[in-house]
């Protein structure tokens, strides 16, 4: 009985201890778990923060790149109207000066000389306009489209249209016109030198909270999986990223291109 009464003992204080070391595991499970993902918490964290800094670090190069660009077109722009300009300006005086003392034989090419020149001196200043972001805000986004679209066909570029629908005075003129500007101008540019198109088809539909911008030609267009490496397509998409406004551009071979942005206004 005596045994019997010891092993009842032994075997009690046998299931304390198992239920203690039990409790025990459980606890340190626990806190390891929690450790776990606290852990995990701050990893994320630390990682979150690191691309946070990171996209703000390239943004910022965004931002000074495109300042710096705009800078040197702004340059340019105004170094064409004030020196050029003003050189074709000086020529353009003197051929009319001339005209009365040129023969008859030579009238015919003496004009049509005159003529080039006054083309020239007005396409130099609708170019140095383009180039220059203070005169795009001033103007504002659709007056600077049209004046290149109407620059184009003047050129003989390619037959170019735009239309609009909405109400222009929904997007106000700010710094954010400048930015949709020049990715309609890099499209623009791409189509004219390297498309082979015949037709560019350009439409703005304004919206009480955002701005829908479309351009499409009809020229070869592209394979989309090679072309994400060209500059032009990341300049493109890195000023579109700057404003918050959502890009895409689509193409098929022989089927054109077609660019979208919808930017929603924002103050400044």
């Amino acid at each position: 009985m005596v045994q019997s009464g010891k092993t009842l003992v032994s075997t009690s204080a046998e299931r304390y201890l198992i239920i203690y070391m039990v409790g025990v595991l459980i606890i340190v499970c626990i806190l390891i778990i929690v450790f776990f993902i606290v852990f995990q918490k701050r990893k994320n964290k630390l990682l979150l923060d690191k691309i946070k800094q990171r996209q703000a670090f390239e943004e910022e190069i965004s931002k000074t790149q495109i300042e710096i660009q705009e800078q040197t077109l702004k340059n340019i722009g105004q170094d064409l109207h004030d020196n050029v300009g003003q050189l074709l300006s000086v020529a353009n005086m003197q051929l009319s000066m001339l005209a009365h003392q040129v023969g008859s034989d030579l009238q015919d090419s003496f004009t049509e000389s005159k003529n080039l020149v006054k083309e020239s001196l007005q396409e130099l200043r609708s170019l140095s306009k383009s180039l220059n972001s203070d005169v795009i805000v001033y103007r504002g986004l659709q007056e600077s489209l049209s004046t290149e679209i109407d620059r184009f066909n003047k050129l003989g570029l390619i037959n170019a249209e735009i239309t609009v629908t909405g109400n222009e005075n929904y997007f106000l003129k700010g710094k954010d016109s400048i930015i949709l500007f020049r990715i309609l101008q890099e499209f623009f540019s791409n189509t004219i030198k390297y498309s082979e198109a015949s037709i560019l088809e350009v439409h703005i539909n304004y919206t009480p909270d955002f701005v829908e911008l479309t351009a499409v030609d009809d020229g070869i267009g592209f394979d989309e999986l090679t072309i994400e490496k060209g500059s032009g397509l990341i300049n493109m998409k890195n000023r579109a990223e700057l404003i918050d406004a959502e890009f895409k551009m689509t193409s098929q071979l022989k089927e054109g291109v077609k660019l979208y942005i919808k930017y929603y206004y924002r103050s400044h």
